[in-house]
């Protein structure tokens, strides 16, 4: 049965490639949300016809009505960051896709989860920020959180029919990005196009050179500490350079699963859309023997500091 989509954060990179799953998949878009760019979501609105769209800039929202004026079949407009919220938690959706960069995305993953909306969740802010909020709203109202991150959804799919009581420890994998086996001194000279230039993955500026620093590590240390209620001690990273392996789970008898994939977001975009059914995915499938050897090394704590290593969480 096809479903229907609301997606926030849809002229984003991750926001494009949820609608190239949405486009495969033949699914329905009911809303789409953007902050600034207005011609990306006109040509999104042209092709997808959503009921409902949000645009939270004051100056993104002028232009877009001015672009709709007069349109019998216009999609009825939203705007600020309320409107946002608004927009998350509508009724008509199957699934929820909160993509939005920033603490913005709070907000709504909470506005989704009240009303009762699956939430597929790429906003890593809205557990970083507010994870207790965010799992206690998922337990009291009876809907599932689905994560995007791919490192997360490898954890997710690693657990599924193993019980959480046996699981021991989650190992996230991180491909070192751009400045891998770099020293600190070294580091002191590379620029923003340096971090920019991922060895694997296409993404969104920000989360780029997060990764480059491996910032992005450490806050999915913290996202997987509040998905998973464990403390610091049970969660841990490796460099794995060929982002084949998105993560690890290691249960009590000592079994280690992992889940394989080649580096493509749409690959857990398209699960958290059609979960519990598995179909069909844009992205290509892993090739084992062109894929090349698998490799694994410890985090240089001294070179990015910023990592999980250095982080001090509560437990709760």
């Amino acid at each position: 049965m096809a479903k229907k989509i609301t997606l926030l954060g849809s002229t984003g990179s991750i926001g494009t490639q949820s609608l190239d799953v949405i486009r495969a998949q033949g699914y329905e878009v009911f809303g789409l949300s953007a902050h600034s760019q207005t011609d990306k979501i006109l040509q999104q609105i042209e092709e997808f016809h959503p009921k409902y769209v949000c645009m939270t800039s004051e100056a993104g929202a002028e232009k877009l009505s001015a672009a709709l004026a007069g349109r019998a079949d216009a999609p009825k407009l939203l705007t600020g960051p309320e409107g946002l919220k608004t927009l998350a938690a509508m009724d008509g959706p199957d699934v929820v896709l909160n993509s939005v960069v920033g603490i913005a995305g709070l907000g709504a993953s909470l506005a989704a989860i009240e009303s009762g909306h699956d939430l597929a969740l790429a906003n890593k802010e809205s557990l970083v920020t507010g994870g207790h909020l965010v799992t206690q709203a998922v337990a009291k109202h009876g809907v599932k959180l689905l994560p995007v991150d791919s490192e997360h959804s490898a954890i997710f799919q690693c657990l599924q029919g193993n019980r959480r009581e046996q699981l021991n420890k989650i190992i996230l994998t991180a491909s070192g990005g751009p400045f891998f086996g770099k020293t600190r001194e070294e580091l002191v000279c590379m620029t923003k196009s340096d971090a920019l230039r991922h060895p694997n993955w296409k993404m969104g500026a920000k989360i780029t050179v997060d990764c480059a620093t491996l910032m992005n590590k450490g806050l999915e240390i913290i996202e997987a500490m509040r998905l998973y209620d464990l403390p610091l001690s049970k969660v841990t990273a490796v460099i794995h350079r060929q982002s084949v392996v998105h993560s690890l789970v290691e249960f009590v008898d000592g079994a280690v699963m992992a889940q394989l994939g080649v580096p493509d977001m749409r690959i857990p975009i398209g699960l958290a859309m059609t979960y519990p059914n598995r179909t069909h995915n844009p992205a290509p499938a892993l090739d084992l023997l062109s894929c090349g050897p698998l490799t694994f090394d410890a985090i240089d704590e001294t070179a990015f500091p910023v990592s999980y290593t250095h982080l001090t969480l509560p437990t709760t």
